[in-house]
């Protein structure tokens, strides 16, 4: 592959995550030149390509997610939620609570990955497919974390009531917003599980990247 080519391969890469970026509301083509440093000219020279393959729509000067960018997450899913399992397993038995992998997808997390513990009595049943608001929950909040202060963040009674979890970002995947957490029916002891579930997400993004 030629330079250039990789630099539009690249700027391309750009543009379809900040119309991502965008969450639900659509971006404008000023605002996708601005968001990736390049032109407008530019960024409709870009857009031909990734809307051929449907993976932007273009109403006017405002572009959504095309239905392209669906399938592909129906491809990625079953080996995201294959890669993080080991990691789940691990952390679930290592403390006697239910373990999750959630994704982000706008303003909404949605639970891809679980892995409940084989040898407590009661744990909290979480199903696949659930969603809620980033802004509910431990899982939710850690999106919001920054990178340097502590790793995790907590919630109780949130997002199911009677429930206390604590959730860890997996930081440097591409693309890629997601918490590993975990979720129980009794309170937490914050300063071991915090380090574990940190631990279990720093080791899913090694996986991640390879």
């Amino acid at each position: 592959m030629s330079r250039e080519s990789s630099l539009t391969l690249d700027r391309g890469l750009a543009l379809l995550q900040a119309v991502a970026d965008a969450g639900g509301e659509a971006a404008t083509i000023s605002e996708l030149a601005a968001a990736i440093g390049t032109s407008r000219p530019a960024v409709y020279r870009l857009l031909v390509p990734l809307a051929e393959r449907g993976l932007v729509w273009r109403d006017g000067s405002k572009v959504r997610l095309g239905a392209g960018v669906l399938r592909l997450a129906g491809q990625m899913l079953p080996q995201l939620r294959e890669a993080a399992q080991p990691v789940l397993r691990e952390l679930a038995e290592a403390g006697g609570t239910t373990a999750h992998l959630s994704v982000a997808e706008g303003d909404q997390l949605q639970v891809i990955a679980v892995a409940e513990p084989s040898w407590t009595a009661l744990h909290v049943a979480y199903r696949i497919g659930s969603r809620h608001p980033v802004s509910r929950g431990a899982a939710g909040k850690a999106l919001a974390l920054r990178a340097k202060g502590r790793g995790w963040a907590v919630a109780s009674g949130e997002p199911q009531p009677g429930t206390y979890g604590l959730a860890a970002p997996v930081r440097g995947v591409l693309g890629l917003r997601a918490t590993v957490g975990v979720v129980s029916l009794e309170p937490l002891e914050h300063a071991t599980v915090g380090p574990r579930v940190v631990e279990a997400a720093a080791a899913l993004a090694t996986v991640l990247k390879g």
